[in-house]
């Protein structure tokens, strides 16, 4: 029976990932183990391993291709001694039940997203399952809007909530036609609030209201990639839910800018006579923010509606710029690392971020974050926090 490679879930997190690469065409034979794609989340490219052996029967997401769900299926794998051609053929026309394995360590594997309504859940492939007639409540005491899953992308990607456009599709389904008339401003319902919630913040223009405003050739569209959109959805995220004050010090730094030229000077070299390390402000400050935050344990928090988490190690967030935005590598336990053990976690984070080469689980999570702009000759600026973290 044809065996099926899901697009797998590469953290916890992770709804979605670009197919940017294959790395075994169709006919060619894998072994358990094998790499055979190449996956781009919002921050990294990982390698998807083939976990069953056979023959790439038929590969049904190209390379190149943006958005595909988790557990979607992206390509079919024909076992030992089956027909590949048959299996190729069957995988075009009806995608097979068995279960299908795609895995790229060290990410977990988490279950699979709920489906849209109970036949949905008999098959891995992501097809659009019956709607109801009418709109169930959902917990939040909103009534639930049906879209086929053509609209909820088109809506996602014009930055539109799918709830605040008039279905005209069978019962009020919300369809692709609908998306692109509420993209001109047509359709739209009002914002609502939920129960008890101050009021609705103001809609952002349409993508056709922007343009609008501008002589037509005056301007190139470079669409967003995946890493551009999450900062977008954080940013505006933590700025709209962290109540946020600014704190502002100068500190005297000249007995520390010794200290760092000293320690440079005597620092052990290798068979080349080149530094085993070599120390930046930057260290210090990671060093001296893992302190502070052991010693005033009550800001080394994140926030849940069930209670304030108190972490009991310092995991530092640094901001590395990288084409196309930047990413916060995590310093693990940093109030038990010396200096030159974090000047070189840091420079090897540093290299592999700018080469989307980090795993998960080295940028997710972390307790707070540094975010320095002072190379540039900049004094002070305000730094976004980025959510769980309390501070930053």
């Amino acid at each position: 029976m044809p065996i099926n490679i899901l697009m797998p879930a590469l953290s916890p997190t992770m709804e979605k990932g670009n197919l940017a690469k294959w790395l075994k065409k169709e006919g060619d034979k894998v072994k358990s183990g094998d790499v055979i794609a190449e996956i781009e989340t919002d921050k990294a490219t990982m390698e998807v391993e083939a976990v069953d052996e056979g023959t790439i029967a038929k590969i049904l997401v190209p390379e190149g291709t943006q958005d595909v769900p988790v557990n979607d299926v992206i390509a079919v794998l024909a076992g030992d001694g089956e027909d590949v051609k048959s299996a190729g053929a069957a995988a075009g026309a009806k995608p097979s039940a068995a279960p299908a394995k795609a895995e790229a360590p060290p990410a977990t594997k988490p279950a699979s997203p709920p489906p849209a309504a109970p036949a949905a859940a008999a098959t891995p492939v992501a097809a659009p399952a019956p709607q109801a007639a009418s709109s169930a409540p959902q917990a939040d005491g909103h009534a639930r809007t049906f879209s086929s899953p053509l609209a909820r992308r088109l809506a996602k990607d014009a930055g539109i909530d799918v709830a605040r456009i008039t279905g005209t599709g069978p019962h009020g389904r919300v369809i692709a036609r609908d998306v692109a008339e509420a993209k001109s401003g047509k359709g739209l319902k009002a914002p609502t609030a939920a129960p008890g919630a101050g009021p609705a913040l103001a809609a952002s223009m349409s993508d056709k209201q922007i343009l609008a405003l501008f002589e037509p050739g005056s301007y190139e569209i470079v669409p967003h990639d995946g890493m551009r959109r999450t900062i977008a959805q954080r940013l505006t995220a933590a700025v709209q839910t962290i109540p946020t004050f600014y704190l502002t010090i100068d500190c005297e730094i000249g007995k520390l800018l010794a200290a760092r030229e000293e320690i440079n000077a005597s620092a052990p070299k290798d068979k080349e006579t080149k530094p085993l390390y070599k120390l930046s402000v930057n260290d210090f400050v990671i060093k001296a923010m893992a302190v502070a935050l052991q010693k005033i344990p009550n800001c080394n928090v994140s926030w849940t509606d069930g209670g304030m988490v108190k972490h009991k190690h310092s995991d530092i967030g640094v901001a590395v710029a990288m084409p196309g935005g930047l990413i916060t590598p995590i310093i693990r336990k940093a109030e038990t690392k010396s200096l030159s053990t974090i000047s070189g976690e840091m420079k090897d984070f540093a290299a592999r971020a700018r080469a989307r080469k980090l795993k998960p689980e080295e940028y997710q999570g972390g307790t707070t974050a540094v975010s320095n702009l002072g190379m540039y000759g900049i004094s002070h600026f305000t730094a976004v926090i980025n959510p769980p973290h309390a501070t930053i």
